[in-house]
């Protein structure tokens, strides 16, 4: 039977992570701290990769940090792995549970890519820089990483952006803000003989998100998975705890945040 950490989040991480619902959905796992928790949970606004240090060097055995903003991660890598804690990224899109048969799918095309194309929807007046990092968060982890990043043109109502994949096509992805239509994002990737769209919504609950590949032997459709994306976060956090690993995401994170950095 594997142990029970205990947790404890921040009001603001509680909030935008959905944290109780998530930890109630996992009793055997995880339950709430008295004191000294083994997991603390922190909203990632601007000074989390600060906070998370100040977190690790509290003692605690893993860290969650729910939707954070774009920021460099490096010294806060470097505490995670001298104290042997476990930093998981809860992220809108790209912690989605339906993200790894997405990506087997697409690189398989990948060399034959004729096409990307990205729309990613959130509420009018939602930061459209929020907006923009959680969609390309989304898009590399399914893609690997973009070439020629260039912004477009960016305002009140959205952005656009364009870019290339490994093999030279042609990538866009669109940002829209609006209340006409459901938040959530659509990937499209085009190939010579078929392709694979991926629409992945929202994580406020367990939707699930869709992936269908097409190609010569005609349209299938990937098994779908009821689970928010803020659960299968803390599914891989308990992952990595009982078996005593480390995560990879700060290490995706840092690559996310220099192509964002290097936008012009």
């Amino acid at each position: 039977m594997s142990p029970q950490y205990t947790v404890h989040s921040t009001p603001e991480a509680q909030e935008s992570g959905a944290v109780a619902l998530a930890v109630a959905s996992l009793p055997a796992t995880f339950g709430p701290a008295t004191e000294a928790p083994d997991v603390r949970v922190i909203a990632g606004r601007a000074g989390w990769s600060r906070e998370a240090i100040e977190a690790i060097e509290a003692g605690a055995r893993g860290v969650m940090v729910v939707n954070p903003a774009a920021e460099a991660t490096a010294e806060l890598a470097k505490a995670a792995e001298a104290k042997g804690t476990v930093v998981v990224l809860d992220q809108c899109w790209a912690s989605n549970p339906a993200i790894p048969g997405a990506e087997d799918a697409i690189r398989a095309m990948a060399g034959r890519a004729a096409l990307l194309d990205s729309v990613a929807t959130a509420e009018a007046g939602t930061d459209a820089g929020g907006l923009l990092a959680d969609h390309l968060a989304a898009v590399v982890r399914l893609t690997g990483p973009l070439e020629s990043l260039r912004l477009i043109n960016r305002g009140a109502h959205g952005y656009t952006l364009s870019a290339r994949l490994a093999n030279g096509a042609p990538a866009a992805l669109q940002g829209v803000l609006s209340s006409a239509r459901p938040a959530g994002v659509h990937i499209s990737l085009l190939s010579d003989d078929g392709g694979v769209g991926v629409t992945l919504p929202e994580p406020l609950a367990a939707w699930p998100a869709q992936v269908k590949v097409t190609g010569p032997q005609g349209e299938l459709l990937l098994p779908t998975l009821y689970e928010s994306a803020h659960r299968a976060a803390w599914r891989r956090l308990k992952e990595h705890l009982d078996a005593g690993t480390t995560s990879t995401d700060l290490h995706r994170f840092a690559a996310l945040t220099e192509s964002l950095s290097g936008l012009r």
